[in-house]
């Protein structure tokens, strides 16, 4: 019996130490999470369950993850969290995965986080790290996944990245990481996914080491200024499935064994570079999906014929390049492929029937190449086909009967080839939208068909043999473009057929009559009256009267619709992105209702909605020189190659000799001086310092980091627009460019004495110089700081914001008299310091103001808490000369 209790007392002492074990590690755990939580910012109380108050286990709080009750996995993604990450949390012994990616953490890199031991995933993609990557980023020795993606972590790649030798996903994309890459990649033997991609600032050739790296999946390298050729050691890249190098500024040649290697390709993409020579065969003898989508390269060569297989191909985009010869005959008949893009090129070649293979096609993209032959019967037996687009080619012969007959085809654009017979019956493809086939040799009438299409609104039949009479039913579409000029019509047109288009889209049809047109209608010409000329007369002057009333009355009703579309047929579009709109879409959308803005000087703005859904922002340029159309193009598209975070993309233009239409992306929230306007303006001053950094940021990389240099010209706070998260972006930059110098200068003439963003020199000096961007973006720092418009009257003082400024700082405690009341008292030390670098940047004396190189340093020194070590102490009177 005293065996026996001594063995229940000793399995009962290890129960309870184990149990306090248990309460104690249990304890431990929360109280860490909790200590992590004390440094974060939770403004949506998004953590509110991480709490000893209430019953939940810690590991049921928001995004923890436990293993026999051990947290094990932190996610946090996107819960608008902001603040300090606390080394605490590497004393959760177990950690392996931490998530805090789409937030608002605002500091450097965290090394502490290396402390923690067993964390293999680290994700703080999407937040507000800045900095350079540190030496000791070697600690993060045992991660596997490292994202860092679109932050603003800046200045050159550490050689010491090549010991993170257990990573399998490397993350930097969209950065603003500059310089040279080094060559340490042939030590990430592991690296399955490696992404530099949307680094602008990176001046590199692409390291041969990547190439050792047996185990890459996914190698994602465009928009990041790398230069030089693609390096033959890409050929060791078995394993690799998307390869993206577009948007660089990559020569030479793509080798054979590139692409005859690289078998299990998904996606390969070296768009919008500079690469030459001939597309070497064995690019289907891959397994994979090939994608050489460069959206605008300058290649140029041929890519000749292959007879490979490709099965899993579903993407081949070659536009906008110099590619010549046959194109690629097998992947006309893949069976997954869905997109085919290989317009402005000079391929050549037919597409052949086996195109009806191609089951899950869904777009294909040919203009302006050298392509022949017939249009294939097979095309209309892709039922996946939406839309086909083969203008500017050589193809001949009739149009098949099916080759609409896809169910969800949407845009047809055929025109200028050497097309010939009827047009089809098209009744099957129902969602159709658009249908061009302008320029060609076609024949007969009009398909009586085409008015069945209930959502047929842009239809193009200039400049062929047509014959016979507009059919009526055409008038019950809502057409926005209807152009038959220049064909041989005969008959009257329908009344609401001519009340809504211009004149010119029926034109060079001397038959065709109806109101408004040179020839009018008679209801029935072989009526005659046989009474005397005194009746005839009256009755002649009767109908003349009738008419021309009926004309003035229709020319004003033309007049005012043609206005908005301004000589709508002789419109010529470039688009840089794939906008599912066509100018005359643009012009129809553009009235009252559509405008946002007036423009300034420059002329209104409106917002279009496209076909999508999507809306796009159309600047409507007025007073511009008399640029050609090879100039303005090549204008455009300089401005149109800027890739920046924080400047708005240019998605394309319609010109013609009297206007420039410039679309922008929308940003549906407004501008930074609409904001500075309301009558109960309120931003805090962490999202007002976040502004001036990235527009700072935004004018060094246009003054010095793009090629052309660019000034702006046009700096105000109403041309800095904002997104839902108050990230700015430039607007209206470099209109100089577009609509050249004297037009320019002649256009802001009349504003430039009485705009206070205008610096001094203004007045004697029409020399256009950094220093003038830097005076006006000092105006808007000032704007910033105050709470006040620019040219605000104030009190009864009318004196634009740099006066009024300045007047005040020169009294005692004039400098905090002049900082925004509704900022928190604990801001005012870096208020106070960017009021200085505002004061510098609007120096009377041009060569006092700093560059905006140095404002992006002295700004993020601000930020970073580091200014009065960079500075003199920001608790005195500024010492700057006023």
């Amino acid at each position: 019996m005293a065996k026996f209790c001594t063995y229940l007392f000793l399995i009962l002492s290890v129960t309870f130490s184990t149990f306090n074990l248990g309460s104690s590690s249990s304890s431990s755990e929360a109280d860490i999470l909790l200590s992590f939580k004390a440094s974060i910012e939770d403004s949506r109380k998004a953590l509110s369950s991480w709490s000893n108050t209430t019953s939940t286990h810690y590991c049921n709080w928001t995004g923890i993850a436990c293993s026999s009750l051990s947290v094990t996995s932190i996610n946090l993604q996107k819960l608008n969290l902001s603040g300090e990450l606390s080394p605490s949390i590497c004393d959760l012994q177990n950690l392996s995965f931490l998530n805090l990616a789409d937030n608002k953490f605002n500091q450097s890199i965290p090394l502490h986080l290396s402390q923690c031991s067993s964390l293999e995933t680290l994700n703080l993609s999407n937040n507000l790290i800045w900095g350079t990557i540190p030496m000791q980023i070697s600690q993060f020795g045992s991660l596997k996944v490292l994202d860092f993606s679109r932050n603003y972590i800046e200045g050159d790649i550490p050689e010491s990245m090549g010991f993170l030798k257990n990573l399998q996903v490397l993350n930097m994309g969209s950065n603003l990481l500059s310089g040279d890459v080094p060559a340490i990649f042939m030590n990430l033997t592991k690296l399955a996914v490696l992404d530099l991609s949307e680094n602008p600032y990176l001046d590199s050739e692409i390291p041969e080491s990547i190439g050792e790296l047996g185990s890459l999946k996914q190698l994602l390298l465009h928009s990041s200024g790398f230069h030089g050729e693609i390096p033959d050691s890409f050929a060791n890249l078995r394993s690799l499935t998307h390869l993206d190098l577009s948007q660089n500024n990559l020569t030479g040649e793509i080798s054979q064994g590139l692409v005859s290697s690289l078998k299990n390709l998904v996606s390969f993409d070296v768009s919008q570079n500079k690469l030459s020579g001939s597309f070497p065969n064995g690019i289907c003898n891959a397994k994979g999906l090939v994608n050489l989508s460069p959206h605008t390269n300058i290649f140029s060569g041929s890519i000749p014929n292959t007879t490979g297989e490709c099965k899993n191909l579903e993407r081949f985009q070659v536009q906008n390049n110099e590619f010549a010869g046959d194109f690629p005959y097998s992947l006309w008949s893949l069976p997954k492929v869905k997109l085919i893009r290989a317009e402005n090129n000079r391929f050549s070649g037919q597409i052949p029937e086996s195109i009806s293979g191609a089951v899950q096609l869904e777009q294909v993209q040919l203009d302006n190449n050298s392509f022949a032959g017939k249009i294939p019967q097979g095309l209309g037996l892709v039922k996946s086909l939406y839309r086909f687009s083969a203008s500017l080619n050589r193809f001949y012969g009739e149009l098949p009967l099916s080759f609409c007959d896809s169910p969800v085809m949407s845009i047809v654009n055929l025109s200028h080839n050497s097309l010939s017979g009827q047009i089809p019956e098209l009744k099957k493809c129902r969602k159709l939208v658009s249908l061009s086939l302008a320029d060609n040799s076609l024949t007969g009438q009009i398909p009586p068909s085409l008015a069945e299409l209930p959502v047929l609104t842009y239809l193009d039949l200039s400049a062929n043999n047509l014959t016979g009479s507009i059919p009526l039913g055409l008038q019950n579409l809502k057409l926005a473009l209807f152009n038959v000029s220049f064909n041989q019509l005969s008959g009257k047109v329908p009344y609401s057929l001519i009340s809504g288009l211009p004149a010119s889209f029926l034109e060079g049809n001397p038959e065709l009559c109806g109101p408004g047109l040179p020839t009018s209608c008679s209801d029935d010409p072989r009526r005659h009256h046989s009474g005397g000329l005194t009746a005839l007369a009256c009755a002649l002057i009767s109908v003349a009267f009738v008419v021309g009333t009926a004309v003035f009355v229709g020319g004003f009703i033309l007049y005012r619709k043609s206005s908005k579309r301004n000589q709508i047929g002789v419109w010529r579009s470039v688009f840089f992105y794939p906008l599912r709109i066509t100018e005359q879409d643009l012009l129809i959308g553009m009235d009252e209702k559509s405008l946002i803005g007036n423009g300034g000087v420059f002329g209104k703005v409106y917002v279009v909605s496209l076909p999508s859904g999507e809306q796009v922002a159309v600047k409507k340029l007025v007073n511009f020189g008399n640029q050609t159309s090879k100039s303005l193009k090549a204008e455009v598209k300089t401005l149109a190659k800027i890739r920046h975070k924080n400047v708005v993309k240019i998605l394309g233009f319609c010109h013609s000799d009297e206007s420039i239409f410039l679309i922008y992306e929308y940003l549906q929230d407004g501008s930074l001086g609409d904001l500075l306007s309301r009558e109960n303006f309120e931003l805090q001053w962490e999202a007002r310092l976040r502004i001036a950094i990235r527009v700072a940021q935004a004018l060094a990389y246009l003054h010095k980091d793009y090629v052309p240099h660019l000034l702006h010209r046009n700096v105000k706070s109403r041309n800095i627009l904002l997104d839902a998260n108050f990230e700015p972006k430039l607007t209206d930059f470099a209109l100089d460019r577009i609509v050249g110098e004297a037009a320019f200068q002649s256009t802001v003439a009349s504003e430039a004495a009485s705009s206070c963003y205008n610096a001094p020199e203004c007045g004697y000096s029409k020399k256009a110089t950094e220093e003038l961007d830097i005076y006006s973006y000092g105006v808007v720092l000032l704007e910033l700081v105050t709470g006040k418009q620019a040219e605000q009257t104030v009190s009864t003082e009318s004196l634009d914001i740099v006066k009024w400024v300045r007047r005040r700082v020169n009294i005692t405690d004039g400098v905090y008299q002049v900082l925004d009341p509704k900022i928190s008292p604990s801001n005012q030390q870096e208020m106070i310091g960017v009021l200085e670098i505002a004061l510098h940047c609007t120096s009377v004396v041009p060569e006092k103001r700093p560059s905006m190189v140095e404002v992006v340093r002295a700004l993020q020194s601000l930020e970073s808490q580091t200014i009065a070590a960079n500075s003199h102490d920001l608790n005195e009177e500024p010492s700057i000369p006023i």
